[in-house]
């Protein structure tokens, strides 16, 4: 923990667990290291993704397992993410327009923004929150960059 010093005179380290609203024992815990056996296998996890780099979690699972020591799909999937490796197949490409889309011009191209109420635009973002919802509304002055008003909805659900 590197907010937390030892050798802090004043607070000791369960008042500066407290004041940071952790427990104690989060402190002291140490992860244990990946035993040999997770080693082994993330070392034939590796040189198969070399090999076969499109190949997800149940294929890796299909070509490790043995009867002897069967894998499961959970493990070899932990073992990738902690290795940081991940399929390679085509992934979907939102960024393409549709075709049947109408597309609006922009009205803007060429305008000089000269007065500060000439010209405002409106943005809308939704926020998640632990019971709900939240869209935050603001209304923006595009020459002097102001915020003119902002509207909050809350949908606590």
């Amino acid at each position: 923990m590197g907010l937390i010093t030892k050798d802090n005179p004043k607070l000791s380290i369960q008042r500066q667990c407290e004041l940071l609203e952790i427990a104690r024992s989060s402190y002291y815990y140490e992860p244990a290291p990946e035993s040999a056996q997770n080693l082994e296998l993330m070392r034939q996890i590796d040189e198969l993704h070399l090999e076969h780099p499109y190949y997800g979690v149940r294929r890796l699972r299909a070509e490790l397992s043995t009867d002897k020591c069967p894998l499961n799909e959970k493990r070899i999937r932990r073992l990738m993410r902690k290795m940081g490796l991940e399929a390679l197949y085509p992934k979907r490409n939102l960024s393409k327009p549709c075709k049947w889309h109408s597309r609006f011009p922009y009205l803007l191209r060429g305008l000089e923004i000269k007065a500060s109420i000439q010209v405002w635009s409106m943005d809308i973002t939704y926020i998640p929150m632990k019971h709900g919802f939240m869209y935050l509304c603001a209304v923006i002055d595009w020459r002097s960059r102001y915020l003119l008003r902002t509207f909050n909805f809350f949908d606590g659900r």
